[in-house]
C-alpha cells in the first residue's frame, strides 16, 4: 500500500475579546470556536485553571478525547476482524499534565476501557486486541509522553 496524506483543515475563532482586547492578561477571555466544515461547532476555552471556562472543552480535554477515540475506532475494528463480539465500550481516560512555571506537558495518558463482549468471545484475545490497537492508533503514535492502556474485559450475562 502506498503513503496517503491526508488533511484536517480546522478553523478556530477567538470570541473573547470583552472590549479591550488583549490589553491585560486579566482582561480578555479566552472562549473560543472550534469550526470544521459540515460538523457542529465546538465551544472552546482554556481550563479554568487557566483563567477559562470550565463549561467549554479546553485542548487538554479534547487531546485526551481524540487519544481515547482513536484507541477505541482500531480498538472495535481490530475485534471484529479477531472475532471478538463487542456489544460495550466505556473509557474512563486520564490524562496528566505537569505544569512547569513557564510553561506545561502531559506525562501521561491511561485508558481505562471497560469492554463488554458476548459469552462466545475470547475474552484473553479481547484482551490482546488492545494492543493491536494501540500500535495502529494513528493519535497516540503522534504524541511524545506514554500511552497506557489498563483495559477491562467483561463477558455479557444472558
Amino acid at each position: 500500500m502506498s503513503d496517503k496524506q491526508h488533511h484536517y483543515p480546522v478553523e478556530v475563532v477567538w470570541s473573547g475579546n470583552h472590549g479591550s482586547g488583549t490589553k491585560t492578561y486579566q482582561g480578555y477571555g479566552r472562549e473560543h470556536e472550534i469550526r470544521v466544515a459540515g460538523k457542529p461547532v465546538i465551544a472552546g476555552s482554556s481550563d479554568a485553571a487557566f483563567r477559562g471556562d470550565a463549561t467549554r472543552h479546553n485542548p487538554e480535554d479534547m487531546l485526551v478525547a481524540a487519544i481515547s477515540s482513536c484507541h477505541m475506532l482500531w480498538y472495535l475494528h481490530l475485534a471484529a476482524v479477531a472475532g471478538v463480539v463487542v456489544t460495550s465500550y466505556v473509557d474512563s481516560a486520564v490524562g496528566t499534565l505537569l505544569e512547569h512555571a513557564n510553561d506545561g506537558r502531559f506525562t501521561e495518558v491511561v485508558l481505562h476501557p471497560l469492554v463488554t463482549i458476548t459469552a462466545d468471545s475470547d475474552p484473553v484475545r479481547a484482551a490482546s486486541v488492545h494492543e493491536d490497537a494501540h500500535r495502529a492508533c494513528f493519535i497516540a503514535n503522534s504524541v511524545n509522553f506514554p500511552v497506557r492502556c489498563e483495559p477491562r474485559i467483561v463477558i455479557e450475562s444472558v
